[in-house]
């Protein structure tokens, strides 16, 4: 094969290019050294900091590949820092910070991101409040927070992307990469695929607007932008009738304790009426639409341009976040100015393992569907056999029960047997009682007899005492529903007196309330009056004032000598009236 001197040089050129353009690493760990987490440095800021581990998880697809810095404590805050092989300044270059998450233990509350921080940063007193140049990395907590931050401090001010993006929240591990570029643009990247891009102005509140809306631009006044108009075709049919909404209730009726008087004009209630319905005008597309007017966009006078946004000097990398469970897992940390080598790594890190790891997931799963299915069957199996176990007592139960029955029975039958025999014994006994009595003497029949008529007055009396004894019962008995009604009969005297005053309150407050009202309507009156009257004297005003216009245009139109005259038929008029003013006062003296 012959190769010219040409092609040679040229590939050797091609070679010395590459090597020039190819960015540098500043920071990549893959934790695959066994001291590698010895290198992230514990804040003594606080004591309640989770220790961390290496490690590959619980479940992996590579022991080896697959190790990374574990979170081992729940419910801890977690600050650490781990310093970068060099300082890192993005000023003219690309800045690329990518790694990977894995949420083992399925996620209900922890964030998973990192912090860029300068190099003037002193590990031990790290915090929360500590100052950072970027923030990145998902952050979930519950079912409504689960984004990925990319914040930027920006003039000491950290902003947020808008929109932001989800984050993933299974169990598989996810890669993360965030791409600012030195032309101010950004790529944010989840599993290499691209989420948002755009200008950085655009998608972070730093600046003013490139452009805005041009004032002067005003949208002409016969521009149409009605897509729809009513079809003047379209007319209301002729025998159509507009039902009211709402009718009276027909079964509705007069309460029988309403006074009209007391409650006023009694109504019956409203009912939605099932004949209503509404008449609407077809719409059509508008011949005359032109299309939605957009305002024109000038550009801004006031923007100017940040040479500095978005770029920092950077000596460590952080860790600064709470979680409810631990199991988080970061792995492949890498912060370069390098895309092309931000993807190789990624290739070689995660995606050649992530397929792997998908496979053992779905069989772990596998597994574990079978194994809550047989337990699930277990659980089942015991629950029936306690069923018939508890069936079985219940019958036994019963059968003891039907036992004890039927013992019962019997022991009713010889209990009746029984009693028969002692029947036949107590008349056995009376029968000799008569004979032995008719064969006593008469003497002691007689002192039998006195004594039984003895003992029969005593009943007597006894009866008696009870009689009267239970009479007086009665009688306190009688006294007590006597006392019991006259109480209920106050009671409903009351009520009644009750009712009476509440209705003549009622009356008063509606007679007050008429009162009121005709007062309220002679006053109403009154400065109705009263406007009259002002009109009315405003006209005679203004009539004056007109009469007043016409005598000065007459005067003015009147000439000198004419003047004179005037005036002295003025005079004369003046010294005529005095005159007649002077005999009516001459009148009434006499």
């Amino acid at each position: 094969m012959k190769v010219s001197l040409y092609s040679l040089s040229g590939l050797a050129l091609a070679l010395l290019f590459s090597k020039k353009v190819r960015g540098e690493v500043y920071y990549e760990e893959d934790f695959s050294a066994k001291d590698s987490v010895d290198k992230w440095v514990k804040t003594g800021t606080r004591e309640d900091v989770g220790k961390i581990e290496r490690s590959p998880g619980k479940w992996f697809s590579d022991e080896e590949a697959s190790q990374g810095l574990r979170l081992t404590e729940d419910y801890r805050f977690y600050q650490y820092t781990t310093k970068l092989d060099k300082p890192f300044s993005n000023k003219g270059k690309d800045l690329v910070v990518q790694f990977t998450v894995k949420y083992e233990q399925e996620i209900d509350c922890g964030g998973a991101y990192l912090k860029l921080l300068p190099p003037t940063l002193d590990p031990k007193e790290f915090n929360g409040d500590s100052k950072y140049g970027i923030m990145f990395g998902p952050d979930i907590c519950g079912s409504e927070k689960r984004m990925v931050h990319a914040i930027l401090n920006h003039k000491d001010k950290n902003v947020d992307m808008k929109p932001q993006v989800h984050a993933r929240t299974d169990q598989l591990t996810h890669q993360y990469t965030l791409w600012l570029k030195k032309n101010k643009t950004f790529e944010l990247i989840i599993d290499n695929q691209v989420q948002k891009n755009g200008t950085i102005e655009d998608f972070w509140n730093v600046a003013l607007p490139k452009t805005i809306l041009d004032e002067n631009d005003k949208k002409p006044e016969d521009w149409v932008d009605e897509k729809e108009i009513y079809d003047p075709e379209d007319k209301k049919p002729e025998d159509w009738v507009d039902e009211p909404e709402q009718i009276a209730d027909p079964e509705a009726t007069k309460p029988e304790d309403w006074d009209d008087e007391l409650d006023g004009d009694w109504e019956p209630s409203m009912i939605p009426n099932p004949k209503f319905k509404v008449w609407e005008q077809r719409r059509i597309p508008n011949p005359d639409y032109i299309g939605e007017w957009k305002q024109k966009t000038i550009p801004n006078p006031d923007y100017v341009e940040d040479k500095s946004l978005a770029v920092y000097d950077i000596g460590y990398i952080g860790l600064d976040i709470w979680t409810v469970k631990s199991g988080t897992i970061f792995d492949n940390i890498l912060l370069t100015d390098d895309i092309e080598y931000a993807r190789k790594f990624g290739e070689e890190k995660w995606s050649d393992h992530v397929s792997k790891e998908i496979e053992v997931k779905k069989a772990i799963d596998e597994e574990q569907k079978k194994k809550n299915e047989e337990m699930m069957a277990k659980m089942q199996k015991e629950h029936e056999e306690e069923m018939k176990k508890k069936e079985q007592e219940e019958k036994e139960k019963e059968e003891t029960k039907e036992g004890e029955k039927e013992e019962k029975k019997d022991g009713e039958a010889a209990s009746e047997h029984d009693l028969d025999d002692d029947l036949e014994k107590d008349v056995a006994k009376e029968a000799k009682k008569l004979v032995d009595e008719s064969e006593q003497p008469k003497a002691e029949k007689e002192e039998e007899k006195e004594g039984d008529k003895v003992d029969a007055e005593k009943e007597k009396e006894q009866e008696k005492e009870i009689d009267d004894e239970e009479k007086e019962e009665k009688k306190e008995e009688k006294k007590e529903e006597e006392e019991k009604e006259e109480k209920e009969e106050k009671k409903e005297e009351k009520k009644e007196e009750k009712k009476e005053e509440e209705k003549e309150e009622k009356k008063e407050v509606k007679k007050e309330k008429k009162e009121k009202k005709e007062e309220e309507k002679e006053v109403e009156d009154e400065e109705k009056e009263e406007k009259k009257e002002v009109k009315k004297e405003k006209k005679e005003v203004k009539k004056e004032k007109k009469e007043e216009e016409k005598e000065e245009k007459k005067e003015e139109s009147v000439s000198p000598s004419d003047k004179v005259e005037v005036e002295t038929d003025a005079d004369a008029e003046v010294e005529t009236e005095a005159e007649e003013s002077k005999k009516s006062a001459d009148k009434d003296e006499l």
